[in-house]
């Protein structure tokens, strides 16, 4: 992650002026480990991160037994939002399961697939559901160039959206596992309804 983050440091500084938009940011995939500087020059750099939180449910044990206590740089999600970085969450499918439930969920408790450990791995650096949300809705939006159209419901943006069955911000994170999607909407039409 650190040779990408300086090869965007160095294409800005090279730069004889920056352009007023690019089509998409530039964005770093995959940035399941970040030490603090990395994070703090990520988001001086407005380079958006894209991370796949359902991952973290696979690298809790592998991560506590390669990298011991360094595990602290891993998913460090609270540190990147708290300096401002651009935060997108997605699935990564078809490696893994494109329900986005299931990364929201990974984000807020930091639990493996067997609920292990007990506590959050390392809980400073969960997430709220609505941290969640907004990372899998305005950062995914941002991440592609199209926060303009998508991400949010707002007048003129298209009208792409699910329903669930229950509020996830008012339930406990397992909860949200045992959620389901009602109804969806793709640019205001009812394309799915159980």
């Amino acid at each position: 992650n650190r040779e990408v983050i300086q090869a965007f440091a160095n294409n800005l500084k090279d730069q004889k002026r920056v352009p007023l938009a690019l089509a998409a940011p530039h964005r770093l995939e995959h940035a399941q480990n970040l030490r603090p500087e990395d994070v703090s020059n990520l988001a001086r750099l407005k380079v958006v991160v894209s991370v796949q939180p359902v991952h973290l449910r696979d690298d809790i044990l592998p991560f506590e037994k390669s990298v011991g206590d360094r595990g602290r740089y891993g998913y460090v999600f609270q540190d990147m939002i708290q300096s401002g970085t651009i935060l997108a969450m997605g699935s990564d499918c078809p490696v893994a399961d494109p329900n986005p439930l299931q990364g929201i969920y990974s984000a807020v408790a930091r639990k493996g697939w067997d609920f292990k450990p007990e506590a959050s791995w390392y809980p400073n650096q969960r997430t709220s559901v609505a941290q969640a949300v907004q990372a899998y809705t305005m950062g995914a939006a941002a991440a592609s160039g199209w926060e303009v159209d998508l991400g949010s419901l707002s007048p003129y943006k298209l009208a792409d959206l699910v329903c669930l069955d229950r509020d996830i911000y008012s339930i406990s994170a397992e909860e949200i596992l045992e959620t389901n999607v009602d109804l969806t909407l793709f640019d205001g039409e009812v394309v799915y309804q159980r």
